[in-house]
């Protein structure tokens, strides 16, 4: 298994960057934050996650050790696979994570594109005893999810070579889109719409 990859990265998409490794360009799937710390050009260490199906073979990064066994550990849980576990950690950091489900915080886990709360419910239930105890003030942005999906997509532009100016403008035009369940995927679409009509 690859554990993690460093290499230059050669490009940053929307939902993942390719990064060289020796002379090899692999596709990394991304959240739009950890996109968002990557430069063309630059060298990067992302720890990493492979997941191995019939018919393909993806690899995961993630920023830190913290998000990778979270994303792994989300996967245990029935009816969360890979995409699913990475859209949690597109919406909610892993510190967020455990707070939700040691709190059953239904109403938090489903701002998650995919998670009913019948999900929601099943996720805390098989979770609750595994997935361990949010750091000391780790609640502090479970208080303000709405304004989760501006800093994520503000990130993302900036990530993809766009000013902070142009990231704000953007930010306002699709502001009125967002409604209780902000999928901060749809709204960087949206952005880069924007941006890119001009």
């Amino acid at each position: 298994m690859i554990a993690h990859v460093r290499g230059t990265v050669a490009e940053v998409g929307l939902t993942s960057a390719i990064v060289e490794v020796g002379g090899v360009g692999l596709e990394v799937m991304c959240t739009p934050g950890t996109l968002a710390t990557l430069r063309n050009g630059v060298t990067a260490t992302l720890p990493t996650s492979m997941v191995v199906r019939e018919d393909s073979l993806t690899l995961f990064g993630f920023l830190n050790a913290d998000e990778k066994s979270t994303f792994e550990l989300l996967q245990t849980a029935s009816g969360v696979g890979p995409k699913l576990a990475q859209a949690m950690l597109a919406v909610l950091s892993p510190d967020d994570l455990r707070h939700s489900v040691a709190a059953e915080d239904v109403k938090t886990l489903t701002r998650v594109p995919g998670i009913g709360q019948k999900g929601a419910q099943r996720i805390i239930l098989e979770l609750k005893d595994r997935i361990g105890a949010p750091a000391p003030g780790g609640a502090a942005s479970v208080v303000a999810p709405t304004q989760t999906w501006r800093v994520q997509v503000h990130e993302a532009l900036v990530g993809l070579g766009w000013t902070a100016r142009e990231a704000d403008r953007a930010l306002e035009d699709v502001a009125p889109q967002v409604g209780q369940s902000p999928d901060v995927a749809t709204l960087l679409r949206a952005a880069l719409q924007t941006l890119r009509r001009g």
